[in-house]
């Protein structure tokens, strides 16, 4: 029977599948601990007490970065290439949504704009992000060798994700509510797009590494277009809605240090 714990049961199992896995992983979270940074240090004057908190946010997705490849080490495994058509962050930007690349790496302050559309396109991935993670701790949490990982990146997204509801709700009530609708709805529509390409791409690489017969990797592929569907349909509002959050100030503080997989 095919299911969420069984497939990535499956891929922690392989040394090959496990390898490209964490490698994918890793590489998502770098770049977001980069962007972040560069977002942080480009942030317009008038939003200057938003910089500690997208620093914060960069910092935590470099120590994700980290943890994936510290579980990489811990089997005496090096990470992998990444093939492009399972880069996430890099096929979101192709498709317009977040900040470009090159306008980061300019030494131009951003505009309250760019600001807005960070946070909405964040607002958007972070739900992704802290689904996927979630579902992972019910599945995999006391795993023996993933488990603590798991549970330290999830904590993690849920942070992030009352942090773009919270700042998102403060910047609606300055002015810039329509704008961030707007956003919302374009990054969602576009990221479940991306998403289903990605998870397809995945699939197809993990079926190889894992000889998966032709009927599981079909029925795996019908399980992702149907999903796609769905959120196409209606799924996607769930991305696009705000509300005040349980944990407030999430990324007030310091990030929590990761000794243990330095």
């Amino acid at each position: 029977m095919l299911s969420a714990r069984s497939l990535f049961q499956e891929i922690v199992d392989n040394d090959e599948s496990f390898q490209l896995f964490c490698s994918i992983a890793a590489s998502g979270e770098s770049q977001g601990g980069w962007e972040n940074a560069r977002i942080a240090a480009l942030v317009p004057d008038s939003m200057r007490d938003l910089a500690p908190k997208i620093t914060r946010h960069g910092a935590d997705e470099d120590k994700h970065g980290r943890i994936f490849h510290a579980l990489l080490r811990k089997r005496g495994l090096p990470p992998v290439p990444v093939p492009p058509e399972t880069d996430y962050t890099m096929l979101l930007e192709r498709r317009g949504i977040g900040l470009a690349h090159d306008k980061l790496r300019r030494e131009e302050a951003l505009t309250e704009e760019d600001i807005v559309v960070y946070l909405a396109h964040s607002r958007v991935t972070e739900q992704r992000a802290a689904d996927q993670m979630g579902m992972l701790v019910r599945y995999f949490g006391d795993h023996h060798e993933v488990g603590k990982a798991i549970h330290m990146i999830s904590n993690d997204e849920a942070n992030h994700l009352a942090y773009c509801h919270e700042e998102l709700l403060r910047l609606a009530r300055a002015g810039h509510g329509r704008t961030i609708q707007r956003v919302l709805r374009e990054s969602a529509l576009v990221e479940i797009g991306v998403y289903r390409d990605v998870s397809l791409a995945v699939m197809d690489h993990m079926g190889r590494v894992l000889r998966w017969p032709a009927p599981k990797a079909a029925a795996l592929a019908a399980g992702i277009r149907g999903m796609y569907a769905y959120e196409r349909f209606s799924g996607w509002h769930r991305m696009v809605s705000l509300r005040t959050p349980q944990r407030r100030n999430a990324l007030g503080g310091a990030p929590a240090g990761t000794p243990e997989f330095a």
